[in-house]
């Protein structure tokens, strides 16, 4: 369990960059920059802590993960290629955001004592919720309320890799390292393959 603050740091990163360069293809000022990234790295974390009271959270404790995303928010303004991005360029780090953070929701989870399944529905909460405020205030539709490229299913999927591999007593570096290739490698090829749930018998 020592590696998940390890993956939870690298997972806001990533969720941040995503938000950033959403932020940046809307246009958005350096407040509306930095408030997207913020919501978007923690927004998934937060509502996890909230849930399985765990405290302190992460980013009110230690102001260092908010001076860091700023300084990324910062940078983006700066760069202009960011506001030329394309849609596509989001698609990466949102999807190792999404690995990273359903992993460490479900880690966290069990570590709290919580029954297998919940924990799995907590990753991905963590995994996915950080994207829905994203999209929320950059007036999209989240992706995990339309008919689009698997996206919570992928979550759901390393989520429930790297649960059973820790309840069968795998090491939990393998474990970890499995359930997020999971979620990136699942999502990337739904988007790829335009691989989407049905929405009725027969579609």
């Amino acid at each position: 369990m020592t590696l998940l603050p390890i993956i939870e740091n690298i997972g806001l990163m990533a969720f941040a960059m995503s938000g950033i360069i959403e932020a940046r293809r809307k246009r958005f000022d350096l407040v509306g920059v930095y408030a997207v990234a913020l919501c978007t790295a923690f927004g998934g974390g937060t509502l996890r802590d909230l849930l399985l009271d765990r405290k302190p959270i992460l980013w009110v404790n230690d102001p260092v993960y908010a001076l860091a995303i700023f300084g990324l928010a910062v940078g983006a303004i700066f760069l202009p290629a960011f506001a030329r991005l394309r849609e596509r360029y989001l698609q990466l780090p949102d999807a190792i955001g999404l690995g990273l953070f359903s992993i460490t929701g479900t880690g966290y989870a069990l570590e709290g004592g919580i029954s297998l399944f919940v924990a799995i529905l907590m990753g991905v909460i963590t995994g996915t919720f950080g994207g829905v405020l994203r999209d929320i205030i950059c007036n999209e539709l989240p992706s995990i309320f339309r008919r689009t490229e698997l996206y919570a299913t992928c979550s759901f999927l390393g989520s429930l890799v790297y649960a059973v591999l820790l309840k069968t007593d795998f090491n939990s570096g393998i474990a970890a390292g499995s359930g997020v290739a999971v979620v990136i490698v699942a999502r990337l090829i739904a988007i790829r393959y335009s691989i989407k749930l049905p929405d009725r018998a027969g579609e």
